[in-house]
């Protein structure tokens, strides 16, 4: 097949916000600091090298030592943690959920569209250091959206009640897991691979934050990956300025509904509170909502003052967690960040919180859309190319494929277009008759148009239906197919787990490979990966 991507705006799948965003419609410029094109780094190079504190890059090296306390780290990964303390290094990062075993691919595909766009700009800029960043979102809560991933069309799911944190959480259950995932798996040496990885991932750390960085890093650390953890004590006293402003001044729900209203027309993604920050502690994880002069933690019997919340905040930062809306600002305050990476969903709520940013003095990062890419093996390509489909085709919506290819295949034009341009033309003329004779005839006239053209649409839908049941063979492969590359008629890197590919890889090293270079996250395309 002739190409090997198709363009995110072509691809079908992207809100009508990012495809405007990506084709740098002016009325979306005021909500982006710059678009990310590689000249475009070195602006921002220089602003966040003028605001970024010298003492916050050695609070921050010493964060990640102690974080990676109990790891074995690669050489690459701990130069990153050491060229941090440097003014000249910066980061580029993507944060993602701790789902279960990565969850669904697109996780792969944010890690390496960072440690890709690093090395781009190490080659472009070589004067300085770009240090790949993934930010685990060890404070959500929603235990729901994480605890499970598909594997061969099952769901494999860690059934346990969660409350507060899930990066807190205990790993108790898992072995039952990773019972049902050893048994699906079967056995070969791809097999064994993906066994004791998610073994050693899960069974032998205490919590999901252990256990997801001990898997990101095993499968990344060769690429120089620092995997953060923003639940931090430290990090958070970096922080605490921008809560207090927070919690006495509610300055990012005043900002962002300033600049929701230049996002009418499209579908906000999430609302601000009038306080952005959460309480957390290793059960709870709960709004904290001012009323009545007090700061009372949301479906708790907790509250505050504000001097007693003011002095908590300074003594127990660790307690305090932003929420979406606020989390972007605390990964710049205490990351040398140039640039965020992320999917259409995460863009979009990016896009409401430029004003906030300002309001704060905080450099906003250049926002980058994730790659994204359609993995496919030999064998599909081949079924694909005899049944004379190509990549648009294959992701257009299903329905609209089928009609097409029934009017393609058909042995006569199944488009009564010419027949219904013919009859108005027909009607125009009836029109201009009666409009000159009786004018009372014009309703029955139009009556009539109506009556025609819709016996017309009635007979073309009949004809295609008849068509499709003389070629439904043809048309069942080619459903067949789209299907297996779109699992639900969804995005296959919404749903499929990377190990859903270990039959057809030789190795997973080389899988890995493979998307590294095929992944070129300054480029908008979708990728088609054939392995």
């Amino acid at each position: 097949m002739p190409n090997d991507y198709i363009t995110y705006q072509n691809s079908g799948y992207f809100s009508k916000l990012i495809v405007d965003y990506l084709d740098q419609k002016s009325e979306l410029k005021s909500l982006y600091n710059r678009f990310p094109t590689v000249e475009n780094f070195k602006l921002q190079i220089e602003e966040k090298s003028k605001n970024f504190p010298i003492e916050n890059r050695e609070i921050l090296a010493k964060a990640l030592t102690n974080q990676y306390q109990k790891f074995e780290i690669s050489e690459a990964t701990s130069n990153n943690i050491e060229l941090l303390k440097k003014s000249n290094t910066y980061t580029i990062t993507t944060g993602h959920q701790l789902n279960l075993f990565t969850g669904p691919l697109y996780f792969l595909y944010k890690i390496i569209s960072v440690i890709n766009l690093t090395k781009e700009l190490k080659n472009t800029y070589p004067e300085n250091n770009f240090v790949p960043i993934y930010w685990m979102a060890t404070e959500d809560h929603d235990f729901d959206e994480i605890n499970f991933f598909n594997f061969k069309g099952k769901k494999i799911q860690w059934k346990r009640e969660s409350n507060g944190p899930v990066g807190r959480l205990n790993t108790s259950g898992l072995e039952l897991v990773f019972e049902q995932f050893s048994t699906e798996l079967g056995l070969g040496n791809n097999a064994n691979y993906l066994r004791e990885l998610f073994k050693k991932s899960y069974l032998e750390h205490d919590n999901l934050a252990d256990a997801t960085r001990y898997l990101a890093n095993e499968l990344f650390k060769k690429e120089g990956l620092v995997i953060l953890d923003g639940d931090d004590s430290e990090l958070k006293k970096l922080f605490i300025p921008f809560a207090k402003n927070e919690l006495l001044h509610q300055t990012s729900f005043k900002k962002v509904n300033e600049t929701l209203p230049l996002l009418k027309e499209y579908n906000v993604q999430v609302n601000p509170r009038e306080i952005n920050l959460f309480y957390i502690q290793d059960n709870l994880r709960e709004r904290i909502v001012f009323e009545n002069g007090n700061y009372k933690i949301n479906n708790t019997l907790l509250s505050f003052s504000e001097s007693e919340i003011l002095t908590e905040l300074e003594k127990n930062p660790e307690n305090f967690s932003p929420n979406v809306i606020l989390r972007p600002l605390y990964q710049e305050v205490i990351l040398p960040n140039l640039c965020y990476i992320g999917g259409g969903g995460e863009l979009a709520y990016w896009l409401e919180l430029k004003s906030n940013f300002e309001a704060n003095t905080i450099t906003f990062p250049i926002l980058l859309l994730r790659n994204s890419a359609l993995i496919a093996t030999k064998k599909q390509v081949e079924k694909i190319e005899r049944l004379n489909l190509n990549w648009a085709d294959v992701f257009q919506n299903q329905q609209i494929l089928i009609n097409e290819k029934t009017k393609t295949i058909s042995e006569f034009t199944i488009d009564f277009s010419e027949q219904k341009e013919f009859l108005k033309n027909q009607f125009k003329a009836l029109n201009e008759i009666a409009n000159k004779t009786d004018k009372s005839f014009l309703g029955a006239v139009k009556a009539q148009e109506v009556k025609q053209l819709k016996g017309l649409d009635t007979l073309e839908k009949k004809l295609l239906k008849a068509e499709k049941r003389i070629h439904t063979e043809k048309l069942e492969r080619i459903v067949k197919i789209q299907n297996e590359l779109f699992p639900n008629q969804t995005l296959q890197e919404r749903k499929s787990n990377f190990a859903d590919f270990y039959d057809e890889a030789n190795e997973f090293e080389a899988f890995f490979s493979l998307l590294n270079s095929h992944l070129q996250p300054l480029k908008q395309n979708f990728n088609i990966v054939i392995i």
